[in-house]
């Protein structure tokens, strides 16, 4: 079987191991603008070997931010910092990818520093959408309720930011469809109360994640992967589970989708979600088993030995890691010595390499 260092080839994108840097949003951009902040924090890990860099949730559209902080790709004049910064990945050896998102019920809201809380309309906050009019949190104000215009609009915005992502130089895309924003509000009937094409039956609240993922691929080259990342289960009764997951899964292979990042959770506050070491990869392996599409594990993975056992035992393809990556931008260098692989340290740094 495969193991952590080894390369894996989708479509024309070669990546040199298995290893993935999570989108994790930084709340470092003015007018969603990338930032020195953006270059250094994504360089530096493409600098430790990771495989694939993929940034944090790029908003679509201003109303698709978590935060006014929010990394953007809503115009043109954002592609020439992410531009920079797509180059410098490229030239360390590793692929830039991009995480387009919208935040739907779960915008307008302070950095996670700043309590996190809602940024009210008349505080200078802006009016959030949803597919049904559900707050997040009790109290909040409530978002407006999308229209078929409003969907149509979100639509065409995932496929314009799907072009500058292009002109960028980004290689992947994964498309944000977890985690309680948007696509994910549209999935779950914890959140979708809708009576339309776009509610009810599962065919019904998969239907624009489905169209946007097409949308996206009339823009995006045939010959570069699309990602989507998923929340495999809201961990609430009610609503989305993991069968439901594996319906979708298999939806989006057949919609020409390459890889499914299986995390969880997001959609609604009170959920109790079973945290601990490797608690997502299930996910990405019955999807994997059931599917035969490429899956990515996330969820606490920290020790090399663990992220090469789950590619080399085939529960998952990738890994993709956050935290860890946080704590040490190097993780991949220093699980390649640890796992016995000889690979490549960047010249400047090579008279560090452990013997």
């Amino acid at each position: 079987m495969a193991h952590l260092f080894s390369p894996l080839i989708i479509r024309s994108i070669a990546l040199k191991n298995r290893i993935v840097v999570s989108p994790m949003c930084e709340y470092s951009s003015v007018d969603g603008f990338a930032t020195d902040w953006h270059l250094v924090h994504l360089g530096s890990r493409a600098v430790g070997g990771a495989g694939l860099v993929i940034t944090e949730a790029a908003a679509i559209s201003p109303e698709g931010r978590i935060s006014p902080s929010d990394l953007g790709i809503w115009k043109d004049e954002h592609i020439s910092q992410l531009e920079r910064i797509t180059a410098f990945i490229h030239k360390q050896g590793a692929i830039a990818g991009v995480q387009l998102a919208h935040a739907g019920r779960k915008g307008s809201n302070t950095e996670p520093w700043n309590n996190g809380r809602q940024i009210p309309v008349l505080s200078g906050g802006w009016q959030t959408v949803a597919p049904s009019s559900i707050a997040f949190h009790e109290g909040d104000e409530k978002p407006l309720e999308l229209d078929k215009n409003g969907i149509s609009k979100v639509i065409n915005d995932f496929k314009q930011a799907t072009f500058r992502a292009l002109k960028a130089g980004f290689k992947v895309i994964e498309l944000h469809a977890a985690h309680g924003y948007l696509l994910h509000q549209f999935l779950s009937p914890l959140s979708n109360h809708r009576t339309d094409e776009y509610g009810g039956s599962f065919e019904n609240r998969t239907r624009l994640c489905l169209e946007i993922t097409d949308a996206i691929r009339t823009a995006w080259p045939e010959e570069y992967p699309l990602f989507v990342r998923i929340s495999a289960t809201d961990w609430t009764p009610g609503g989305w589970t993991p069968e439901e997951s594996v319906q979708l899964a298999a939806l989006l292979k057949a919609h020409n989708v390459d890889l499914i990042d299986c995390s969880s959770g997001g959609n609604v506050p009170t959920a109790k979600i079973p945290v601990g070491p490797g608690y997502q990869v299930p996910f990405a392996e019955s999807i994997r088993d059931e599917t035969g599409v490429l899956t990515g594990a996330v969820g606490m993975i920290t020790d090399p030995r663990q992220a090469d056992e789950i590619v080399r035992t085939g529960k998952a393809d990738l890994v993709i890691i956050a935290r860890e990556l946080l704590r040490d931008p190097y993780f991949p260098l220093r699980a390649a010595h640890q796992l016995g692989h000889n690979v490549n340290w960047p010249v400047q740094y090579e008279r560090a390499k452990w013997q």
